[in-house]
C-alpha cells in the first residue's frame, strides 16, 4: 500500500511590513501548502494616541491632528471633526464654505479610489493602471497644493468653515480635470473592467454576504458592493448633501469585483457632485468667526461623514473648558480588518493579497 502524502499546516508571518498590507500591519497566516487555515491580524504598530493627545489640545488644535488619523483623506478628517464640533456649538458655518467642503470632500474622494484602485492593480501585477490613476490623482493634488499649500495633510476645513478661499484659478483649473475626467475613467476600465486575467483575480474572490456587512458594520463601497444601498450623503445628509443630484451605485456580487466596480462607479458621481457644486458656488464669507480658544457648551456629540472607506464618525464630550473631555473616532478601516480573516479562510495567500487590497484598508485609521 502506498505511503500517503502527510501534511502539515505551518504559521508564517505577512508584514508588518510588506508591500500588500497597504501599512503597518502584521496578519498571522496558518497555512496548508498554499491554502489558507486561518488570519489573524495583529495591530497596534502604528499607534500615536491621536485621541487621547485631542483631549489634551483646544477644539482648534485638533484639526492638524485630524490630517494624521488617516492621511489618505485627509479632508474628510478634517470635515468630520469640524462638524461634530460646530453641531456641539450650534455654528453656523457661511454656505460659500459648505461648497468649498463639498468640492474638496469629493475631489479627495475621487483621488483616494485612484490610489485604491491603482495600488490593487499593482499589487496584482499591473502597472499601467497605477500610472494612469496617479496620473490624474496628481492633478487633484495640484488643486489642493493651489488652494491651501498642501498635497497630503491639508488643514484646510477648519470649525467654522475653512481656512481660505480658492484662488481664481481653481475654477477654470476644477473644471479642466472635470472635463477629462470622464474620458480618463474610460481608460482605466478599458484596462481593467474586460481584463481575463483582472476578473479571474478579483471575481468571486473575497465575497462579503450582506449579513456579514450587518454583522461585521462594514461601511462605504465595501457594503454597497455587497447589495447594502445606505450612504451617509443620501440618507442621514449633512452639510448640503439634500442640494445635489447624484446617485448611489450598488452592486451585488460583494466580491473583489464588485468591489473594484463600485469606487469606478462612485467616482463618476463625485465628478458630478464637485461639477454642481462649483456651478452653484455663491459668493460670501467662507468662515465665521470663532475664538481659537472657545468654549462649547457642557454636553456630547457623535457626528458621522461618508469617508472614502465607508463611515468615519467622531464622538465628542465637551466640559465647557477650551479642550474636549473626550475624542473618540471610528473609522471604516477596522471594521474591514475584522471581516477580513471570515472572507479568506480556504483560499489562498494570492487571493489574500487581493482582498485586502480591494478592501482600502489604512492602517493609521486602525492605529489612532
Amino acid at each position: 500500500m502506498a505511503n500517503k502524502l502527510h501534511l502539515e499546516t505551518m504559521q508564517i508571518n505577512m508584514g508588518p511590513h510588506h508591500p500588500s498590507t497597504h501599512g503597518v500591519c502584521r496578519l498571522i497566516l496558518t497555512i496548508d501548502g498554499e491554502n489558507i487555515v486561518e488570519c489573524v491580524p495583529d495591530i497596534g504598530f502604528l499607534h500615536r494616541s491621536i485621541e487621547k493627545i485631542c483631549e489634551n489640545r483646544t477644539y482648534a488644535q485638533c484639526i492638524p491632528m485630524m490630517d494624521r488619523f488617516e492621511y489618505v483623506t485627509s479632508m474628510m478628517c478634517n470635515w468630520g471633526f469640524a462638524l461634530a464640533t460646530e453641531k456641539l456649538t450650534d455654528l453656523v458655518v457661511p454656505e460659500r464654505a459648505e461648497y468649498l467642503r463639498v468640492i474638496m470632500g469629493e475631489l479627495n474622494r475621487i483621488a483616494s479610489h485612484l490610489l485604491c484602485i491603482g495600488v490593487t492593480g499593482l499589487d496584482l501585477g499591473a502597472l499601467t493602471p497605477f500610472l494612469y490613476t496617479f496620473r490624474e490623482r496628481e492633478d487633484i493634488l495640484d488643486l489642493f497644493e493651489m488652494t491651501c499649500g498642501q498635497r497630503l495633510t491639508y488643514n484646510y476645513i477648519r470649525i467654522g468653515g475653512v481656512s481660505r478661499d480658492i484662488p481664481p484659478e481653481f475654477f477654470p483649473k476644477c473644471k479642466e480635470f472635470l472635463d477629462k475626467f470622464g474620458e480618463k475613467c474610460d481608460d482605466y476600465e478599458k484596462v481593467l473592467t474586460e481584463n481575463p486575467i483582472w476578473i479571474a483575480r478579483n471575481r468571486n474572490v473575497g465575497v462579503i454576504t450582506e449579513q456579514m456587512v450587518y454583522d461585521y458594520a462594514v461601511s462605504g463601497p465595501s457594503a454597497r458592493a455587497s447589495g447594502v444601498n445606505f450612504d451617509i450623503r443620501k440618507h442621514d445628509p449633512y452639510s448640503i448633501y439634500d442640494r445635489f443630484d447624484f446617485k448611489v451605485p450598488v452592486f451585488y456580487g460583494g466580491d473583489c469585483y464588485d468591489r473594484y466596480r463600485a469606487r469606478m462607479a462612485e467616482m463618476r458621481q463625485s465628478a458630478s457632485i464637485v461639477r454642481q457644486a462649483l456651478d452653484q458656488m455663491p459668493e460670501g464669507d467662507v468662515r465665521c468667526k470663532v475664538s481659537p480658544k472657545f468654549k462649547p457648551k457642557v454636553g456630547e456629540v457623535y457626528s458621522r461623514v461618508e469617508n472614502s472607506r465607508g463611515e468615519m464618525g467622531f464622538h465628542i464630550i465637551s466640559d465647557g473648558t477650551v479642550k474636549p473631555f473626550r475624542v473618540r473616532a471610528r473609522g471604516g478601516s477596522y471594521n474591514h480588518l475584522l471581516v477580513t480573516p471570515e472572507i479568506v479562510r480556504g483560499l489562498k495567500i494570492a487571493d489574500l493579497v487581493a482582498i485586502f487590497a480591494s478592501l482600502d484598508i489604512i492602517m493609521p485609521e486602525i492605529d489612532r
